[in-house]
């Protein structure tokens, strides 16, 4: 385990698994001594892999000047027995050159590939002290969905509306039996928006978690807040990216954006 130039603790990690699981989505499982301590705890928090300004994953050469480029990945799952992890990444590929680092390399990892990452970091749970539940998610937030569903309680209620590219790229996720899945298929033209606004709202409080592009999460936002009156305690809504730009440059939109709605 070393030590970055921000005291963060940096974990190199190998690739021990790689597989496309749908047309959109690549499945890596990384391993590594160094952060058996993550536990099961941490399926459903965030880690950050790091490369390089050019967009390798080789950072030993970096001094402080040069500190890696960060981008923001869910933990899947945690397997205790091997001390692994599974990162689900969006198959694109951006036509800038400092940006789509993450999903480039996930194509082309092999077996036997380094990657360093720093975290965990905590992931926003849903408040389930509620009557009946909604989450909405896109493709990017799709591995947090599915680890928040996995911890409600049974006898919860209510929707989790996803987005997803193609039809193909619906996969199998845990939900109490009450809680419809709901799937967008963008192809089809079919939004997260339009397709979260076309659900009958339910009787009671309601608990919201939400993330997604940048533009729909404020949409998305309006509508829960304003029209349908949901209180901060009871509502997560983030993006998790914005078209058109790198990880980078949304940080700094999603920052101007916290500022205002304050």
């Amino acid at each position: 385990m070393q030590k970055s130039q921000n005291k963060r603790s940096v974990y190199p990690l190998s690739v021990v698994a790689t597989e496309q699981v749908s047309p959109s989505i690549q499945r890596i499982t990384l391993q590594g001594e160094s952060i058996r301590h993550f536990g099961l705890d941490s399926e459903g928090n965030y880690i950050k892999l790091l490369f390089t300004p050019d967009g390798s994953t080789d950072i030993s050469s970096l001094d402080e000047e040069n500190r890696p480029l960060m981008r923001t990945y869910t933990v899947r799952q945690f397997n205790p027995n091997d001390a692994s992890i599974v990162v689900d990444f969006v198959r694109h590929i951006s036509h800038d050159p400092t940006s789509g680092f993450a999903a480039r390399w996930s194509i082309n990892a092999q077996v036997g590939d380094t990657i360093s990452i720093v975290g965990p970091g905590k992931s926003q749970p849903i408040n389930q002290n509620s009557d009946w539940v909604f989450l909405a998610a896109d493709m990017t937030s799709l591995p947090a969905l599915a680890v928040t569903l996995s911890k409600l309680s049974s006898d919860k209620k209510g929707y989790a509306v996803i987005e997803v590219n193609e039809k193909e790229d619906i996969q199998s996720v845990d939900a109490p039996e009450n809680v419809e899945l709901i799937w967008a298929i963008a192809e089809r033209g079919e939004t997260l928006v339009d397709t979260v606004k076309a659900q009958s709202w339910l009787d009671g409080q309601c608990s919201v978690w939400c993330a997604c592009e940048f533009d729909s999460m404020r949409v998305l936002r309006q509508y829960f807040r304003n029209e349908k009156d949901i209180d901060r305690e009871h509502i997560y809504i983030s993006s998790y990216w914005k078209n058109g730009i790198s990880e980078d440059g949304h940080k700094v939109v999603k920052r101007q954006d916290a500022e205002q709605a304050q």
